[in-house]
């Protein structure tokens, strides 16, 4: 059944469950990989360096398809492009849990990362069918609040596991809860008509060819090393990037989707998105370096002052959530991320011993600000797009969200290249001026006409 007014309880409550159910399956593979990474290496015999692509390939297969996904899900319907990422997800899961060797387990990882787009490609689509326009926010910011809890307890759950079991079994806890949540998607998740325009199979890899080569190039910036293959790199990027552009100019439903994009409100938003999540990653990537190598805290200590963020974001959200299907996007984010940019330029301030609480309230002002954004505009851009390209804008959601943070570490690399004694605090205080950017851009949304249907 196609439902345009959302679904009726308790139907709604159980699909909104198997949509947390995918996402956290997503994002917390994600998250505990990348603690796991020292004992996978020593246990497959590979060295530190190759074993980084355990993370990488899965990263780039989610960078790679999630607009290719969110293209095909407007044709065939969102409910089988997420049942079929949840299916794919379980099985490389089973397959990473018997992986013998890094480039198997590598290689069933770019699979899994696949899985994990299909899920990721359509879900705020899907939260759109399932709750009425009315109730738009709450259903999002229960998304955000997902994405949240599943960043904040990824490395607790990995730690719990190792100390329990081999890191195998990191993958093998996906499989039942993967087949419950399929068995649940079949169930309660609704069904959408979706358009009869043709599938662009040839911009779908030109996609893949942008998006990873934009990824390998940014990421190049912070190695001179290799300055000549980086120049190759980012010619063949504009070629490609050209020929894909014009290419999705002359589409209907393009797959990049440019018809999107010249909504302004919704142009305004992926902006505010791509800077904010720059923001929080330079954060998140440069505040260990500072509150171990500055301030002198050793690893547990620095796990724990950063759980205020992702904590705060958990309360915030919800809440701002149901404030944005009363108040303007635009107003909400540009009052987060003030929050976010005050919190930040404070943390890049503190004195060269700042007590335990003095960091604790900073970084929890950095997550409420967070939280307080990243719930309206995403409803914002949801809304903004004609309910048949939900899929579209679902795909840009995610891929401004990658990007955003694709950037972040980049200029990371690149201060702490610059100056690798103050880049903990030059990270901070470009991460302040970002998102000092993004709210200025999520205020614009004020005096900009939405569209919404």
């Amino acid at each position: 059944m196609e439902v345009e007014q959302g679904l009726p309880l308790p139907q709604r409550y159980w699909a909104i469950v198997v949509i947390a159910l995918g996402i956290t399956l997503a994002v917390l593979d994600g998250a505990i990989a990348n603690v796991a990474l020292p004992t996978i290496a020593r246990d497959l015999r590979a060295s530190p360096s190759s074993s980084i692509w355990i993370v990488n390939a899965y990263q780039l297969s989610i960078t790679i398809s999630l607009l290719p996904l969110a293209s095909l899900g407007d044709r065939i319907g969102y409910r089988r492009i997420y049942t079929a990422g949840l299916a794919l997800f379980t099985i490389a899961s089973l397959g990473c849990a018997l992986a013998t060797s890094l480039p198997v387990l590598a290689a069933v990882r770019v699979v899994q990362g696949f899985g994990a787009a299909g899920i990721m490609s359509v879900n705020t689509a899907l939260v759109r069918t399932i709750y009425p326009p009315t109730q738009l926010g709450r259903g999002v910011a229960i998304n955000a609040m997902v994405v949240a809890v599943s960043s904040a307890v990824g490395p607790t759950v990995a730690s719990a596991i190792l100390s329990v079991a081999s890191w195998p079994w990191l993958f093998a806890i996906n499989v039942p809860i993967g087949i419950a949540a399929v068995v649940g998607a079949m169930r309660a998740l609704p069904t959408n008509q979706g358009h009869q325009a043709p599938y662009d199979f040839l911009s779908a890899a030109m996609n893949a060819v942008v998006f990873g080569l934009l990824i390998f190039t940014i990421d190049g910036l912070g190695h001179a090393e290799a300055a000549g293959w980086l120049v190759v790199q980012a010619l063949v990027l504009l070629v490609v990037g050209y020929v894909f552009v014009r290419r999705q100019l002359t589409q209907a439903a393009p797959l990049l989707p440019i018809d999107l994009l010249k909504i302004p409100v919704f142009a305004l938003s992926i902006a505010t998105s791509v800077c904010s999540f720059c923001a929080q990653m330079l954060a998140y990537v440069s505040l260990p370096f500072l509150f171990q190598n500055v301030f002198g805290f050793d690893q547990v200590q620095t796990g724990l002052l950063i759980t205020p963020w992702p904590f705060a974001i958990i309360f915030a959200a919800p809440l701002s959530g149901v404030l944005s299907d009363r108040y303007s996007a635009g107003a909400l984010g540009g009052i987060g991320l003030l929050a976010l940019t005050l919190g930040l330029a404070l943390l890049a301030t503190l004195g060269p011993h700042p007590s335990a609480f003095a960091i604790t309230w900073r970084m929890a002002l950095c997550g409420a600000g967070f939280g307080i954004f990243q719930s309206p505009n995403n409803r914002q851009m949801l809304s903004a797009a004609p309910r048949e390209r939900s899929g579209g804008a679902s795909g840009m959601l995610g891929t401004a969200r990658l990007t955003g943070q694709t950037i972040g570490a980049a200029l990371v690399a690149l201060i702490f290249g610059v100056s690798a004694e103050r880049g903990p605090i030059l990270a901070l205080v470009t991460a302040a001026g970002v998102a000092g950017v993004a709210s200025i851009v999520s205020l614009m949304r004020l005096r900009t006409p939405s569209r919404i249907d």
